[in-house]
């Protein structure tokens, strides 16, 4: 409980320290008192599965994207890109998950007691089926304007991995062309998924 209060205040410290522009203070509201952004899982079974991992793995999306822009840029990135777009990235590419996974149970066979035991598991209800990287870019902009380049990034932020690629949609390939940060963001999700979180229990 104490490290995910402590997971918790560092997503809002993060958010409120970069974060400025109207309407802000408004989404991190909603986030906190009318959806289950800080209890939601980031996914129901490939990585951090767990009560909480939505807000961890959104704070490891961030931080992967600072360290992939000053490996590139240096500190000259702030310059190129600003603080602000980065966090917004970073921290709500994934608020498309919010109010999506329910805990459901299931019959599990106790190998110890061989007794059926009923056992909790994350099961998907999206109240608000409007896709996924686009989702979080509507969810976000009925609270704050997005800037273009903002949009684009959390929108193509699954990369190869979105429905509408894997349907045939070629589009992803000139987002990134011509706004290279939303590549860098799709680099930071699939690093942080797939390195960061690789693995990992409860954080």
């Amino acid at each position: 409980m104490e490290r995910i209060e402590k997971r918790d205040n560092e997503f809002i410290t993060t958010y409120r320290s970069y974060i400025k522009r109207e309407g802000a203070d408004k989404l991190l509201d909603y986030l906190l008192t009318k959806s289950d952004f800080f209890t939601a899982p980031a996914s129901s079974r490939f990585h951090y599965d767990f009560e909480g991992g939505l807000c961890a793995h959104s704070l490891n999306v961030f931080y992967r994207l600072v360290k992939l822009l000053e490996g590139e840029y240096g500190e000259a990135w702030k310059e190129k890109y600003n603080p602000e777009s980065v966090a917004i990235i970073g921290l709500l590419h994934d608020v498309c998950k919010t109010n999506y996974y329910k805990v459901s149970y299931r019959n599990v066979k106790n190998e110890e007691t061989n007794a059926w035991e009923k056992k909790p598991f994350y099961s998907v209800e999206d109240e608000l089926p409007y896709g996924h990287g686009e989702k979080s870019v509507y969810i976000i902009s009925g609270f704050m304007r997005l800037t273009r380049e903002e949009a684009m990034a959390i929108n193509w932020h699954m990369g190869g991995f979105d429905d509408r690629v894997r349907g045939g949609s070629f589009t992803v390939g000139q987002a990134y062309y011509k706004y290279p940060l939303a590549a860098l963001a799709h680099s930071a999700d699939f690093l942080a998924t797939y390195l960061d979180e690789a693995e990992e229990g409860e954080q």
